[in-house]
């Protein structure tokens, strides 16, 4: 399936689709949820909800 596709599908509230996203990002997240090398929950937290804001702020530019 193509990325912008699974985007359309979790901004129409595909819960699969949306559990596939963040399970694609969660490496990236992971990584900026580190501060001088300990891991902040709270960050890790924050940064989540933002990749699921992203999903439903997403609009396709033509």
């Amino acid at each position: 399936m193509e990325f912008e596709e699974l985007l359309f599908r979790a901004k129409a509230d595909d819960k699969q689709a949306v559990e596939q996203i963040i399970e694609m990002y969660r490496p990236l997240v992971i990584k900026n949820a580190l501060v001088n090398g300990v891991f902040d929950e709270d960050l890790y937290q924050e940064l989540m909800v933002e990749v699921v804001k992203c999903i439903q702020y997403f609009e396709k530019l033509e």
